[in-house]
């Protein structure tokens, strides 16, 4: 069980260095500005700390919502379910070919999003009964 646990673990915290080294990541390491507080993030997304200057931003509008895709498709909550699932897959495929994308664009909202939260929780579900089977 020591070791499921660990390798778990480990795959986790690989995959955010992974993550973490993409390409259009920004992580600067400079002296801190003087006019913002340590710690405390200044109009333009920028946190300040001793040694390290993050950018840190929220998740911008998505103008293609409700707009069909090439075969004129909106994808759903189904979908979404669908792409949660298969997330993992997705993620380790888009290293290898950017073309791959793990969220579709073009979807109807708030109903994808559910969607796609329930699919990768639906993975975390079963992980969890699998790994937790053997504990007793």
């Amino acid at each position: 069980m020591k070791n499921k646990l660990f390798f778990v673990s480990l795959v986790a915290i690989l995959l955010v260095m992974v993550a973490g080294c993409a390409p259009n990541s920004v992580v600067k390491i400079n002296t801190p500005v003087p006019d913002t507080q340590a710690g405390t993030p200044a109009p333009n997304g920028q946190i300040n700390i001793p040694g390290v200057s993050f950018q840190i931003y929220i998740p911008g509008v998505n103008s293609l919502v409700n707009s069909p895709d090439a075969r004129g498709n909106v994808a759903g909550i189904l979908l979404g379910i669908w792409h949660g699932i298969i997330s993992p897959v997705t993620l380790v495929w888009s290293f290898i070919n950017p073309n791959v994308q793990m969220y579709e664009v073009h979807n109807n909202g708030n109903q994808y999003n559910l969607g796609f939260l329930v699919g990768i929780a639906i993975v975390f579900i079963i992980l969890g009964a699998l790994l937790g089977s053997g504990r007793r």
